[in-house]
């Protein structure tokens, strides 16, 4: 695979609020998938626990027709491989130390003709409604890297992070909007967090021999995050110059009593800071894979309307696609009305250019035959494949995995047996 030059982009980053987004259509193609096409299933970190449940993976995927498995290695801030600089998933705490679930899988899918792509949860961390058992793990060894929310930044302004004090109350808050924010997520303005994850991604493409590294939940929750101290405080060191004097000896005591004063006050300039450094961290991810595995692909989960990723989810995935920080854009077009779907996937094939677009399915809320569906919707607005969310929620009771998949595969793979 041809690399693509990154040269330049911090600078680009700087002047990221200057796109205007559209809705682009892509032509109308033939139903019948291409011989490259990608069909790939999500998979749970939960479908790793195992050997067995690994053989059932690999067994299923092949005799279905699938040929790429995306699979949870960093779920929580956890791992599920060995070795790593996290700490080991707690979901394989009844198995052996000597199991290693990414080993495993590897020579097994790529011995039944199956890529793996390890998927990477970037900035989300932790339930916060179960916090981590290992002491070791960065919620509790470096909270200062966790995403403070707005309405919690003058109450923590004077919390000192090395309390429990400070994840706690993070916890607890985000336990009550778990409708809208996952769990906790590390900030990708500090430094240190962001170099963390790129090491994680690093050593993880250093020692495994994967087709490539699918980048998850990097995203803000929403705009009304991060205002935690050390994101505040970067963004009036890199602004505060451009400032009049007068204005910026006005901001400055004001925020004495008003720690929201400066990121009030520029609020263009508060949410462009925070894209570029999100997108910063893209650009260190990719260049971590590609250093270490030229020919692995870098793709990302993104919130499908382009609109709303970049300004509500401060996610500026036109620019990574622009700027050749992803080889696929996998848009989570997991709305139930099939028109918005063909539009969703028909504006990021349109945005992608030579990029690859996969359209992101979610198969656990759809009839076999809605899914199907979808797969034909993909293809006539030009995707170059799919990917069904999840794996684990066709394999589980009450579905029938071998109905659901074996509909599915009869329906849309009967064209591309001979991409396997």
């Amino acid at each position: 695979m041809r690399r693509r030059r990154t040269t330049g982009l911090v600078v680009a980053f700087t002047a990221l609020g200057a796109f205007t987004l559209g809705t682009l259509v892509a032509p109308a193609t033939p139903t019948a998938a291409s011989a490259t096409e990608i069909r790939a299933l999500w998979v749970l970190r939960t479908s790793l626990a195992s050997p067995q449940k690994i053989d059932t993976l690999v067994r299923t995927a092949r005799t279905y027709g699938f040929n790429t498995l995306i699979v949870q290695v960093r779920g929580r801030g956890d791992a599920y491989f060995a070795g790593g600089l996290e700490p080991r998933a707690e979901e394989l705490r009844d198995q052996p130390a000597s199991f290693d679930p990414l080993a495993t899988l590897l020579p097994a899918a790529h011995g039944a003709g199956l890529r793996v792509h390890a998927w990477v949860n970037v900035n989300l961390v932790s339930s916060a409604v179960s916090l981590p058992a290992s002491p070791a793990h960065l919620v509790y060894a470096h909270p200062e890297w966790l995403m403070v929310p707005r309405a919690l930044a003058a109450e923590m302004a004077d919390v000192d992070t090395a309390s429990p004090a400070y994840a706690g109350r993070l916890a607890r808050w985000t336990r009550g909007q778990l409708t809208e924010v996952e769990g906790l997520y590390a900030s990708p303005v500090h430094p240190d967090a962001a170099a963390h994850v790129t090491a994680v991604v690093s050593d993880l493409v250093a020692r495994y021999a994967l087709d490539g590294v699918h980048l998850d939940y990097v995203r803000f929750p929403d705009d009304r995050f991060d205002y935690s101290r050390y994101a505040r405080a970067a963004f009036r060191a890199e602004v505060a110059d451009t400032r009049p004097a007068g204005e910026r000896q006005a901001l400055d005591a004001r925020a004495l009593t008003d720690p929201l004063a400066w990121a009030d006050a520029l609020p263009e300039e508060w949410s462009r800071f925070r894209r570029a450094r999100l997108s910063s961290l893209v650009m260190r991810l990719r260049t971590a894979v590609k250093s270490r595995r030229p020919d692995a692909l870098v793709s990302a989960a993104v919130t499908p309307d382009a609109q709303e990723a970049f300004g509500r989810r401060l996610q500026d995935w036109r620019t990574w696609l622009d700027s050749g920080l992803l080889d696929a854009v996998c848009p989570m077009a997991y709305t139930p009305e099939v028109d918005v779907f063909a539009a969703q996937i028909a504006a990021a094939r349109g945005f992608a250019g030579t990029r690859k677009v996969w359209a992101g399915i979610g198969a656990y809320r759809l009839s076999a035959t809605q899914t199907i569906e979808r797969i034909l919707t993909a293809r006539r607005q030009g995707a170059d494949g799919f990917v069904l969310f999840s794996y684990d929620a066709l394999a589980d009771p009450p579905r029938s995995r071998e109905t659901y998949l074996s509909q599915v595969s009869r329906a849309a793979f009967a064209d591309a047996a001979g991409s396997r």
